[in-house]
């Protein structure tokens, strides 16, 4: 839970704090209420990141991989009320925070220099690669390597909407989702 508060607040903080350094205001991070388009684009998100995440997995068992676990999800078999608290802190912290860090200010900041396609992939290698300080057990790069795929999508729709909300309920929605199904497979006791 520690982990999941510290991303969130930490994530926030460290990206205020690069506003501040480069003098910038929020205007450099585009935000606003989602329109019609927006809202068709958070839905369709949602529904591309979980079909990847279906395909993949296919996939990965296809080839007889394994996919290393988060250490949230551990927590949350051995208390799966956990994962009850971690449903509205993904649509509080952690999606809001690290899309922030990862879309807005990375991604941003790439955008300044770079063409925005290029922008989106080194900002999503890099939000992947950070999740490897999360993980525990075999296939490590099997997770790092879905969560750079699911990353690129996230990229994708701040490009294309220009607001970070669409990415930041996407992420939300999707880490929600996430944790409503651990809760359910470790409460009925399969």
């Amino acid at each position: 839970m520690s982990t999941i508060l510290l991303q969130g607040v930490t994530f926030g903080g460290l990206s205020i704090l690069y506003l501040r350094f480069r003098d910038l205001d929020f205007e450099f991070v585009s935000l606003s209420i989602p329109d019609r388009r927006d809202v068709a684009v958070i839905i369709g998100g949602i529904g591309t990141l979980l079909g990847l995440l279906i395909v993949s997995s296919r996939v990965i068992s296809s080839l007889g991989l394994e996919s290393a676990e988060n250490q949230v999800v551990t927590v949350g078999q051995q208390n799966p009320t956990a994962f009850l608290i971690l449903i509205p802190l993904s649509f509080l912290l952690v999606g809001p925070g690290e899309e922030l860090l990862y879309r807005g200010l990375v991604q941003g900041t790439l955008r300044e220099t770079l063409h925005p396609t290029r922008a989106i992939v080194l900002a999503s290698a890099l939000f992947a690669s950070i999740h490897l300080f999360s993980l525990s057990g075999e296939g490590k790069l099997v997770y790092v390597g879905i969560a750079f795929v699911l990353a690129l999508v996230l990229g994708t729709t701040y490009e294309y909407t220009d607001n970070l909300v669409v990415p930041a309920l996407i992420h939300g929605a999707y880490n929600a989702i996430q944790f409503t199904s651990a809760y359910l497979t470790a409460t009925s006791g399969m």
